[in-house]
């Protein structure tokens, strides 16, 4: 059975704000170190007033020091925002803070729009670079070598785990021929999910960080008591994947009776596409979505998103599934 993970989103609901989320961010941490969660992970996006984790490496720092066992780090950081120089010295400097509970997973896309990335003064084709980037940061966490003039300082001798994340079969061969660990965004993304993974597997080089293939799958959770109950706190992220393609991007807004009303069929059927990989309702429905789902996958480890409103609701969905995994860990 594989362990289960958080990834958080750190939203910001419609009413709240960055300060009431990142107060969320860890409670709930808090709490999913107490139920058993793996590790715990924030992703970094820019100029979207729903999410408050884009100073990623800073909610890092916050949610480590809240916490006293579970894995903290990045799913992921934005590489092509960033030099790497940069990002090996934050994460030498939370590894040295938190040693042996730090990981950095990284992707190329930028994790906002255009007119933003260039805001963030990135050329708009440095994601081109981004294998040798993601090497460059392999290097500046290794070990020193004698004639290394530029260092990490803290970072250097780290070793700070390297994971890939992805959507498409680039990452899947990048981090196949790199010998990392890899992370499929299957929770918003899940087209290309099976190819890549066998992708991976298949063309898996081991490295100094890792000797066998290691896929993590993303997959959205909610929750709840009852079926009915998890569907309709379901409404909140099919509204945010709705907006998405309206262009009116905001805050999490809280559940409504009737999505029919809220989205057309066509905005329905894009919606429900990127959201396929959910699994919605009682732990008994979760649990056997689950179970088909980490059979078909092969997963390695499943990483859990939940956009719910409410903050004890999403507490609770969090606690349900681990019940979940406790049951299905006494079945197998």
């Amino acid at each position: 059975m594989p362990p289960f993970s958080v990834l958080d989103l750190a939203p910001v609901p419609e009413g709240f704000t960055p300060s009431d989320a990142l107060r969320n961010t860890l409670d709930l941490a808090q709490h999913a170190e107490a139920w058993g969660y793996n590790r715990y992970w924030l992703a970094e996006h820019h100029n979207m007033v729903g999410i408050a984790s884009a100073a990623t490496s800073v909610v890092i720092a916050h949610v480590a020091g809240g916490t006293k066992t579970m894995r903290i780090g990045a799913g992921g950081i934005m590489l092509p925002n960033h030099s790497p120089l940069v990002i090996a010295e934050q994460f030498g400097t939370l590894d040295a803070l938190y040693p042996g509970r730090i990981d950095l997973g990284v992707g190329r896309a930028p994790g906002t729009d255009q007119r933003t990335l260039r805001a963030l003064r990135r050329d708009p084709t440095s994601a081109d670079t981004f294998p040798q980037d993601v090497l460059e940061l392999q290097a500046l966490l290794g070990p020193v070598q004698a004639d290394q003039v530029i260092r990490a300082v803290p970072g250097a001798g780290s070793s700070v785990p390297i994971w890939i994340l992805g959507s498409s079969l680039f990452g899947a061969q990048l981090a196949a021929m790199l010998g990392l660990p890899y992370a499929f965004a299957s929770h918003f993304a899940p087209g290309a999910l099976m190819q890549a993974l066998q992708v991976y597997r298949e063309r898996f080089q081991p490295s100094a960080q890792l000797d066998r293939p290691y896929a993590m799958v993303g997959v959205n959770v909610i929750a709840a008591d009852t079926d009915e109950e998890a569907r309709q706190l379901f409404t909140s992220a099919q509204q945010s994947f709705t907006n998405l393609f309206r262009g009116t991007r905001g805050k999490l807004q809280p559940p409504i009776d009737d999505i029919e009303s809220y989205w057309s069929p066509h905005e329905k059927a894009q919606a429900m596409n990127m959201l396929s990989c959910s699994f919605v309702g009682s732990a008994k429905t979760v649990q056997e979505g689950l179970e088909g789902f980490i059979a078909q996958t092969g997963a390695d480890e499943v990483m859990v998103a939940a956009a719910i409103y409410d903050h004890s609701k999403r507490l609770r969905s969090y606690e349900i599934l681990s019940e979940v995994q406790q049951a299905m860990k006494k079945a197998a």
